[in-house]
């Protein structure tokens, strides 16, 4: 199974009972995130950019993986972790980052405040009308008396500008 985790992150995984003894020594992961700035609306995720995913991974043919990554490569996105090298990890957490982001060390590459606060008053924009599509439709299916007048009532609001 493949997960798009927030930030795309992407995980892949089988669900398997639990035992005391782990079911796999290695964790594959691809990070999509870092230094990709995509957004709902400017730049949203396409399915190009999963294209060296897919190359990489390999699907049936798990003993041809290889990882982008090394020392020569600190920027390769795809990337073995050992499962005793995860067990060292803080509450054995996944939440796993290897390639540096460029905007935390150019500063002088950064968007103008103004450029971040448009790119984050659309995405939230986006986000909105998006779960308005969704609560319309669930009130328009529901089996419950005024689900109509409640689908009527459901749009979005204009964010007010900042005084």
């Amino acid at each position: 199974m493949l997960q798009k985790e927030r930030g795309a992150r992407v995980r892949g995984s089988s669900k398997k009972e639990g035992r005391a003894e782990a079911w796999t020594d290695k964790l594959w992961v691809y990070d999509l995130r870092a230094n990709q700035h995509l957004t709902l609306k400017q730049k949203p995720i396409r399915r190009s950019d999963f294209y060296e995913f897919i190359a990489c991974y390999k699907a049936g043919r798990m003993h041809e993986r290889a990882e982008t990554w090394n020392a020569a490569n600190a920027e390769g996105r795809w990337r073995c972790f050992d499962y005793d090298e995860l067990l060292k990890h803080d509450k054995l957490s996944l939440d796993l980052f290897w390639i540096k982001d460029k905007s935390l060390t150019d500063t002088d590459g950064l968007p103008a405040p103004n450029i971040v606060a448009a790119e984050i008053v659309d995405d939230l924009q986006a986000a909105l009308a998006q779960f308005t599509k969704i609560a319309v439709r669930l009130a328009q299916t529901a089996d419950i008396e005024g689900s109509a007048d409640m689908a009527e009532s459901i749009k979005p609001q204009p964010l007010e500008a900042a005084k």
